[in-house]
């Protein structure tokens, strides 16, 4: 199926799988690609040279295209940009919107810049400064999530920017795939479903509890950084929402340490990353300490496979799936159900 996505990135299917941190690692994304999709890297809970690393990793996996998310406001943003250059890497994916600099920087060296966003506003922001495409994720997403379904941002997105969009919150199936063309995206973005295969690096414990979930066991909190969190409901959350504001502080200061330890980052610059993440977004000086709970409450999960210790992101659509296809099996499934669907909306005319 051909779409200006696949055109833009080099793919054979129209579909993203994005990138997760702790999730998309060398093995997922090369999956990914292998099976024709667009695979994104996850770079922000790694240091610069496990990124070196694993773009080189990916590459010796997959000869297709892949592509690398990054936070454009992290203090060494300009360092990631230049392993993805230097990685010959096709896309860069950014969760926040990067600067006109950052995108002139990449699309002078032949890579396509594709930022994601939650709001119209935003989408029209990256466009008017030269992003290749966008990536909209409605409320139903994992991870930081907006208020705005997607069935109603998507549109919305759609008719204010003339590039390539990519519809994400919700999506899992063929249908899905099918409805986001039909409002106008060239192809849909997933994390949860690739979370969800057996080419996720992502412990067979954790998985086992996404796939028990009920549409009902995926929640929206604000107490792991401040921030509208979508997530798996756990004890672990019920008491985060219960603590004192005193005892979640020192919790975020312990994880702080943790995850410079991990990320190889300074306290200046957790510091400068910490400024970034509150301006514009009205976070009290606590909350953006509080957003040092995120890298390693999710490492505790998703890497150590302690749900008992660590938050699980998930979008909606975890309360609807119910196996852990390979990325290939996956893929081939979505195209099948994508044409059958297609084909039976002609017939039916």
């Amino acid at each position: 199926m051909e779409t200006a996505l696949t055109r833009l990135a080099g793919v054979r299917h129209p579909i993203v799988q994005t990138g997760m941190g702790w999730v998309a690692g060398p093995r997922l994304v090369s999956a990914t690609a292998n099976a024709g999709a667009l695979g994104i890297l996850a770079s922000a809970t790694m240091t610069l040279d496990q990124l070196r690393t694993s773009i080189a990793e990916v590459r010796c996996r997959t000869d297709a295209p892949f592509g690398v998310n990054l936070r454009a406001d992290s203090a060494d943003a300009g360092d990631r940009v230049r392993l993805i250059i230097d990685g010959g890497v096709r896309v860069a994916s950014f969760a926040l919107a990067p600067s006109p600099e950052l995108i002139a920087e990449l699309k002078s060296a032949g890579v396509v810049v594709i930022p994601s966003v939650g709001a119209r506003r935003h989408a029209e922001k990256v466009a008017a400064w030269g992003a290749d495409a966008v990536i909209v994720q409605g409320g139903e997403g994992g991870g930081h999530t907006g208020e705005v379904a997607t069935s109603v941002l998507l549109p919305q997105v759609v008719d204010a920017v003339r590039i390539p969009v990519v519809a994400a919150g919700g999506f899992f199936d063929g249908r899905g795939l099918v409805a986001a063309l039909a409002y106008g995206a060239a192809g849909v973005a997933m994390g949860t479903r690739f979370l969800l295969t057996s080419d996720s690096a992502v412990p067979d414990a954790v998985k086992a509890r996404y796939l028990a979930a009920a549409v009902k066991d995926v929640t929206v909190t604000r107490a792991v950084d401040g921030l509208p969190h979508r997530m798996l409901r756990s004890d672990l959350v019920a008491a985060l929402e219960s603590s004192g504001r005193a005892r979640s502080l020192l919790h975020a200061i312990r994880r702080a340490a943790g995850f410079r330890k991990l990320s190889g980052l300074t306290w200046r610059q957790m510091v400068q990353d910490g400024l970034a993440l509150r301006h514009g977004k009205e976070l009290s000086w606590s909350q953006v300490l509080l957003a040092a709970n995120t890298p390693m409450l999710l490492r505790s999960a998703m890497v150590d496979g302690r749900t008992d210790l660590g938050v699980m992101a998930s979008g909606q659509v975890a309360g609807v799936i119910d196996d852990l296809p390979s990325c290939a099996e996956l893929v081939e499934r979505i195209m099948k159900e994508a044409a059958e669907v297609r084909e039976r909306l002609t017939t039916a005319r």
